[in-house]
C-alpha cells in the first residue's frame, strides 16, 4: 500500500509531473520516519544502498514504482543497485537526491535580461556535487506542463528523468549522476494542450551532424596561443585601420575530391594560408552556427552556441581562429539574432508558447522567409541573444560579428503590405524594442570587449547606425554600405558608351560617405539567384570584362570605407557561386584568372601600406574631389589624403575602353608623383598603356589647381599616382 494517491501515481508513471521532486526521492515522513521512492520502467528490482543501511524498495506499480518507508532520522547519501528484466545489474546515484544548483540570483538575473553569461547556467554542464560527478540540465519553457531530459542514457524515456522548475522562473532543472561526455540528449517537454514536443537545447554547445539533431554534452577543452592578437585587437582604433575582408562560405571554398567538406583543421592549414597569400587583413565566416539545411548558407540557425558540426568539433573551430590570429588575420562571424527556423526540434513554439517569438504572425513571423521572429521586448530572449553574442567573442575569440538583416530587425513593416503588420506604440514603423535590443548589445560588447568590430548589414536610410549609443545611435562600429553597391554595379553593368549618362551612379555615394561608418561590400549575395558572377555582370568581350572587373575593386579600394568581397571574386569566377560545390579553381590554369588573383594581392598591399587609402574613412577630410564633371569622357579623379598633408594619392578612373593620351590633371602640390598602381598593366591581363612611373607637375593650372600633371588614361583603367615626398 503507498503513501501515494492513485492520481500522484499516475502523474508520475505518465510523465505528467510538474514537481516530481515532491514524490520521488527521499523525503522525511516524521521525526523517526523517511520514505525513498524511484521510478525506473526497465527495473525488476530496486535496492538502496548507502554506508550504514541496506535494503529493497517495494515495487507499488507494475510501471516501475518503487518505495519504501524506514526508520530513520536524518537525510544520508545513497545510491540505487537495479536489477533488469533480464537479471542484470547496475548502480546509479539518485537524481532527486540532489538540492537546486541554479542560484535565486542567477534567475533574477536572467528574468531580468542581464545574465551576461546564462549559457554558463542554461544547457547541459559537467558537474561534482559533493564528490559525485555528473551533468546538471537546465531549460526555459514557463509555459509547459512537465519537462524531461532524454537521451540515450534513459532509452530517450521522457518518464525517467522529469525535471522540476524552478520558483517562477521558467527554468526546470535535474542533475543527472553518471552522465559522460559526449552522451546524448533532448528535452521532451509537455505542453499545456498535452502535445509533446522534442527540442534541441538552445544552450548546447554541441549537436549532432545532420540531419539528426540531438544535443551532445559536451565541455570544449582549448588553450589558446592569442595573447598578443587580442591585446593588439583591444587597442586599435579600427575606424583608422585597413580592413581588407574575404567573405568565406566554409562548405564551399574547397572541398575534397569526393565533393565533401574540409574539415575546421583542414581549413587550418589551406584557407589560413591562402588568406595571408592573398594580403586580406581579415576573413568573415558565413554563418557556421548550426543549422540543418546546407541551402540556407547558416541563415536558418537551430543552435545558436553550437558551431555545426559539419566540419568537426568546437576545438578544432578554436584551433582554425587560433591559426589566423597566429597570421594577425582577424576573424568575423555572420551572426543571425534576425530570425529563426519553423524546424519542430528549434525555438520555434518551444514550450508550446510562442515564447522565443511572437504568437502574432504580424509581429512573430518572416512571411517572405518562412521564419519566425525573436521577441526582442521578452528579458529572456533578450539575453539568451545578448550573451549569445558575447559567447562567441569570449568563448572562440571571434574578433568581430556580422549582425544579418538588420533593417528586418529595424522596421515593423519590413517586405509586408498594409494589414500586415502592427505600428509600435507611437503609431510608427519602427520596432522600438528591437532598436532598444541593439543599442544595449552594441554598448555590453563595447564595455567587455573593446576593438571586437559590430557590423551591421543594414539596407536603409536608418540614421545613426554608427553613432554612438550616448548620442542616441545603435552603437555598431560600421554598416555596410548598400547603397555604394547597388549603385556601383548598376554602373559597372552599362555599356561604357552610355556611361557617361549615369556619371550621378558612380558618384552618388559621396554624397552620404561620411553619414557613417562604412563598409564597401561585395558580398555572397551579389553572386547569387541569377543575379551573376561580378565577372559576368561585366559588359564587353572577355578582355572588356576582366579590365572592367580591376577597374570595379580599384575603384572599391580607393573610395572611403572598409573592403569586402566574397570568395571567388578575387581570381574572377565565372559561374554565379553554389553552395553546393567547391569554387572553380580550375579556372586558375587560365593567365587572365592567375592575373586577377594577383591583382587582387597586390591591391591589398597596395591598400595596407598607404594610409590615405584608409586612415580618415569615415571623414571628409580623407577624400577631396579633383573632377567629378567629366561625364563625356566617363573619367573621374579624386585625392585620398591621411592626416600627413604630404601623404596623399591621386586615383583617376577611365570608365571607357577608349584611351585618353595628354589627359590633365590638376594636382594639390608641386614635385613629383609616383605611379603605384596601374589596373592596365601586363602583369594584371592589361594591355598596357603604360605611363613613366615618375611624373613631374607643371605650372599650369587647372582643376582650380596652380600645378597639374600630364599623363595617359589607360582603357578601363584606374591609376594610383602617389605623391613623392
Amino acid at each position: 500500500m503507498s503513501l501515494l494517491t492513485d492520481d500522484e501515481i499516475k502523474k508520475i508513471i505518465n510523465a505528467d509531473c510538474h514537481d516530481p521532486f515532491k514524490y520521488l526521492g527521499m523525503h522525511k515522513l516524521n521525526k523517526n520516519e523517511m520514505v525513498v521512492r524511484v521510478f525506473k520502467p526497465d527495473a525488476e528490482k530496486v535496492r538502496l544502498v548507502s554506508k550504514d543501511k541496506r535494503f529493497y524498495l517495494e515495487k507499488i506499480n507494475e510501471n516501475g514504482l518503487f518505495e519504501k518507508v524506514f526508520q530513520a532520522k536524518e537525510f544520508f547519501k545513497y545510491k540505487f543497485e537495479f536489477t533488469g528484466i533480464n537479471k542484470n545489474k547496475w548502480t546509479l546515484r539518485d537524481p532527486y537526491s540532489f538540492l537546486p544548483q541554479i542560484t535565486e540570483y542567477d534567475l533574477y538575473l536572467f528574468n531580468e535580461g542581464n545574465h551576461h553569461k546564462i549559457y554558463e547556467k542554461l544547457g547541459a554542464h559537467k558537474l561534482t556535487i559533493n564528490r559525485i560527478s555528473g551533468v546538471l540540465f537546465s531549460v526555459w519553457a514557463p509555459s509547459a506542463k512537465r519537462v524531461s531530459v532524454i537521451g540515450n542514457f534513459n532509452n530517450w524515456d521522457g518518464r525517467v528523468h522529469q525535471m522540476r522548475v524552478l520558483g517562477s522562473s521558467g527554468v526546470w532543472e535535474i542533475f543527472i549522476p553518471g552522465i559522460k561526455e559526449g552522451d546524448l540528449y533532448k528535452f521532451e517537454i509537455k505542453a499545456q494542450n498535452n502535445e509533446i514536443l522534442l527540442k534541441t537545447d538552445p544552450y548546447a554547445f554541441y549537436n549532432e551532424v545532420r540531419p539528426s539533431n540531438a544535443s551532445i554534452v559536451y565541455t570544449t577543452k582549448y588553450k589558446w596561443n592569442d595573447k598578443k592578437w587580442i591585446k593588439l585587437r583591444k587597442e586599435n582604433n579600427w575606424e583608422a585601420k585597413p580592413i581588407s575582408t574575404y567573405e568565406v562560405h566554409l562548405g564551399s571554398w574547397v572541398r575534397n575530391e569526393e565533393n565533401k567538406f574540409l574539415s575546421y583543421l583542414e581549413l587550418s592549414e589551406k584557407l589560413v594560408n591562402y588568406v595571408k597569400e592573398q594580403g586580406f587583413t581579415h576573413v568573415e565566416f558565413m554563418s557556421i552556427e548550426e543549422h540543418p539545411l546546407d541551402e540556407s548558407w547558416g541563415y536558418q540557425v537551430t543552435g545558436y552556441y553550437a558551431p555545426t558540426s559539419r566540419f568537426g568539433r568546437p576545438e578544432h573551430l578554436k584551433y582554425l581562429i587560433d591559426k589566423f590570429h597566429e597570421n594577425n588575420i582577424g576573424v568575423i562571424l555572420d551572426w543571425v539574432p534576425g530570425h529563426f527556423p519553423k524546424d519542430a526540434h528549434a525555438l520555434g513554439r518551444f514550450d508550446g508558447t510562442g515564447l522565443y517569438e511572437h504568437i502574432d504572425p504580424r509581429l512573430g513571423e518572416h512571411i517572405d522567409w518562412g521564419t519566425y521572429i525573436f521577441n526582442y521586448g521578452r528579458n529572456e530572449v533578450k539575453n539568451f541573444l545578448i550573451s549569445n553574442a558575447l559567447y562567441w567573442v569570449e568563448k572562440f575569440h571571434f574578433d568581430g560579428l556580422r549582425v544579418d538583416a538588420v533593417a528586418s530587425m529595424l522596421y515593423l513593416d519590413y517586405s509586408r503590405k498594409d494589414g500586415e503588420w502592427i505600428p509600435n506604440k507611437y503609431g510608427g514603423r519602427e520596432n522600438l524594442e528591437a532598436i532598444e535590443f541593439m543599442k544595449y548589445l552594441n554598448s555590453i560588447m563595447k564595455k567587455y570587449h573593446p576593438g571586437v568590430l559590430m557590423i551591421a548589414e543594414e539596407s536603409t536610410s536608418f540614421d545613426g547606425v554608427t553613432r554612438d549609443v550616448e548620442n542616441n545611435g545603435l552603437g555598431y562600429t560600421f554598416k555596410w554600405n548598400m547603397g555604394w553597391m547597388h549603385d556601383t554595379l548598376e554602373y559597372f553593368k552599362k555599356d561604357p558608351i552610355y556611361r557617361k549618362y549615369a556619371q550621378n551612379e558612380i558618384t552618388f555615394s559621396m554624397v552620404y560617405a561620411f553619414s557613417e561608418k562604412f563598409i564597401l561590400s561585395l558580398s555572397h549575395d551579389e553572386v547569387v539567384y541569377g543575379k551573376k558572377s561580378l565577372l559576368e555582370k561585366m559588359p564587353g568581350d572577355d578582355w572588356q570584362k576582366f579590365a572592367n572587373l580591376r577597374l570595379l575593386y580599384a575603384y572599391m579600394y580607393s573610395h572611403p570605407g572598409k573592403k569586402l568581397i566574397f570568395m571567388g571574386s578575387e581570381f574572377a569566377q565565372r559561374n554565379e557561386w553554389d553552395c553546393k560545390k567547391q569554387l572553380d579553381w580550375n579556372l586558375l590554369q587560365y593567365e587572365s584568372h592567375r592575373k586577377m588573383q594577383n591583382f587582387v594581392k597586390d591591391l591589398n598591399k597596395i591598400y595596407k601600406e598607404n594610409k590615405e587609402l584608409y586612415e580618415l574613412d569615415s571623414f571628409n577630410e580623407g577624400f577631396e574631389w579633383i573632377d567629378f564633371n567629366d561625364s563625356e569622357n566617363s573619367v573621374l579623379s579624386f585625392i585620398r589624403k591621411s592626416r600627413d598633408e604630404n601623404e596623399f594619392t591621386v586615383c583617376i578612373f577611365n570608365f571607357t575602353p577608349v584611351p585618353r593620351y595628354n589627359y590633365r590633371i590638376g594636382v594639390p602640390k608641386k614635385g613629383t608623383y609616383v605611379e603605384i598602381m596601374n589596373t592596365d598593366w601586363e602583369g594584371y591581363w592589361g594591355s598596357n598603356v603604360d605611363n613613366i612611373h615618375e611624373i613631374k607637375t607643371e605650372n599650369v593650372k587647372f582643376h582650380g589647381r596652380d600645378q597639374s600633371i600630364n599623363i595617359t588614361l589607360p582603357p578601363l583603367a584606374a591609376l594610383y599616382i602617389k605623391f613623392k615626398k
